[in-house]
């Protein structure tokens, strides 16, 4: 039987707006369709073996969280983070976990230094937080969805030479309110601003997350059995209607 171990970084600081519903929604997802589901977490101080999961999560945090996360993630867990993704893991990172992937960060007046996987830098700028329902057009590799949510960040982030955003926004403001890009995409490796949960808002991408972290292991991508996603698909138009209801 195929399996998903997925592996959560932080989850006690980095879970903010209900973050943690993206771990359960996939665990029900892997246990609709008798996938078997393992999870594990590293918090402060704890390392691991990149060998040993398919999909590594991290979610957002206050400020205060975030910036005694972001030493102790570079300190030890950057080697394992870019082994696993290496290695063929897929990873998802939301907000304040999508900052931390980039070089550096500004917090507080202060810049501070980022795992440096991923090929972008967030600063603080005039004006005010990032707020509101926001959707994006995405396309990985099955043709453009929409993807929706919610956003609430300070920082502004900018992709740099070389990176590929996640999405185009259509509506809400994306990684700084003014290039239209949101989030960013590298391989298997997906940050975004958007919270909610996200997944139980675009099922769509938690099968798409499955499919990768499962394929790692099995040496191809597996056909998922459809499940009856009438609430889902409900949630998710929902969600694009709020998105339109804000400024475009």
């Amino acid at each position: 039987m195929a399996e998903l171990r997925l592996l959560t970084l932080y989850p006690e600081q980095m879970n903010i707006y209900a973050d943690r519903g993206n771990v359960i929604f996939l665990e029900r997802r892997c246990r609709w369709r008798g996938i078997g589901f393992s999870s594990a977490a590293a918090g402060i101080g704890e390392g691991f073996d990149p060998d040993e999961h398919d999909l590594i999560y991290i979610g957002g945090g206050q400020d205060r969280d975030q910036r005694m996360v972001a030493a102790d993630l570079v300190a030890t867990k950057r080697v394992a983070f870019a082994a696993a993704l290496a290695g063929g893991a897929a990873a998802l990172a939301v907000c304040g976990g999508y900052q931390l992937l980039g070089t550096s960060y500004e917090l507080g007046g202060e810049r501070i230094e980022g795992l440096g996987i991923a090929p972008l830098h967030t600063v603080r700028e005039p004006g005010p937080r990032l707020t509101g329902n926001v959707s994006i057009e995405v396309d990985l590799g099955s043709g453009p969805r929409i993807l929706a949510g919610f956003e609430n960040h300070g920082g502004r982030t900018y992709i740099d030479a070389g990176g590929v955003p996640l999405g185009r926004v259509l509506h809400g403001h994306g990684n700084n309110g003014r290039d239209g890009r949101e989030g960013i995409v590298l391989g298997n490796l997906l940050g975004t601003y958007l919270h909610g949960p996200l997944l139980p808002k675009n099922a769509w991408l938690a099968d798409e997350l499955i499919a990768r972290a499962i394929a790692r292991r099995e040496g191809r991508r597996p056909e998922l059995r459809p499940l009856d996603d009438r609430i889902e698909d409900a949630a998710h138009a929902g969600a694009i209607r709020a998105a339109e209801r804000t400024r475009a």
